[in-house]
């Protein structure tokens, strides 16, 4: 039998590598063992061993299909493990950042721990606190008590003291009516006896001549309105004609020269030409009052000239 005859058959049913091996170990035993006489039993032997390296042959398709299964489920295995390696990966990271939350927690519950125990202690003293309120409300409730009591008789005073304040309102108001009549006649009677001294002492004074006589009367002033002058008259000076306008006061003040200003002398400037201005007065309420009023161009009497 030749080598390569039985290589080639072997090739057949086993791989190159496999087959070159078995061809080898049946040549070398055929060599050696295979006389005339075993002819017979070498081929049924080859026989048997081709019937046996077809089932093992067989096997090895089975044991092969069987790796390459395995082979597969291993494949299989490394992609889970990987997928196992990462997600064991993510969970380290999570068990370190859960192991970083609870250590802030336990920061976080000893400062609360220290809060509450502040808070207590704050508790304690608000309590303290309350019951000081308690104690001071109580207090003020029996002061309200009392203070509602003196308010009730103040009250009662109050009505007692209107009832007096109308009387006496009454009575103030009658005391003024009769000082308002006993202020006019003493104006009236001032100016009555100032109408009937006056142009004697303009004479001597300024020079003044009056003509006529001096009277209390209405004239219309600048905006065409009735006002009531105390003392008016016409007088002449080296042939000028002027127009007295005087007031009286039974105490002459520096409001009251303003005033005569403002409610007479404006009033009537451009209704009469030359206005030569007079105030009559008992006594005057400053020293400088005099002066004032001759500041402003102003000539003052006094009753007791008259």
């Amino acid at each position: 039998m030749r080598y390569e005859d039985v290589q080639s058959k072997l090739q057949t049913v086993f791989s190159p590598e496999q087959a070159a091996v078995l061809a080898q170990v049946i040549h070398e035993a055929y060599t050696d063992l295979v006389k005339t006489s075993d002819f017979n039993e070498l081929k049924e032997i080859v026989r048997n061993l081709s019937v046996k390296m077809g089932e093992l042959a067989e096997a090895q398709k089975r044991t092969e299909q069987r790796v390459e299964e395995l082979a597969e489920a291993q494949r299989g295995s490394e992609a889970r493990l990987t997928r196992l390696e990462t997600i064991v990966g993510e969970l380290a990271q999570a068990q370190k950042r859960t192991e970083k939350r609870v250590e802030e927690l336990a920061e976080a519950q000893k400062r609360t721990e220290q809060r509450v125990e502040e808070l207590a202690e704050a508790q304690k003293e608000t309590q303290k606190e309350v019951s000081r309120l308690d104690r001071a409300l109580q207090k003020l409730a029996e002061a309200q008590q009392r203070t509602e009591q003196r308010v009730e008789e103040l009250a009662e005073a109050q009505k007692r003291t209107e009832e007096e304040l109308r009387k006496l309102i009454g009575e103030h108001a009658e005391t003024r009516r009769q000082l308002g009549g006993l202020t006019a006649t003493v104006g009236y009677r001032l100016e009555d006896e100032a109408l009937k001294a006056l142009p004697a002492l303009l004479q001597r004074d300024h020079g003044l001549v009056v003509k006529g006589r001096l009277t209390r009367k209405f004239v219309r002033d600048n905006q065409g309105k009735d006002i009531e002058v105390n003392i008016i008259g016409q007088a002449e000076r080296n042939g000028q004609t002027y127009t007295i306008v005087g007031e009286s006061k039974s105490q002459l003040s520096k409001k009251d020269v303003d005033a005569f200003i403002r409610k007479k002398l404006k009033r009537l400037e451009g209704v009469f030409a030359d206005v030569f201005p007079v105030l009559v007065t008992y006594m005057i309420s400053q020293p400088d009052v005099e002066d004032y009023a001759k500041q402003k161009g102003i000539a003052v009497y006094y009753s007791y000239e008259f």
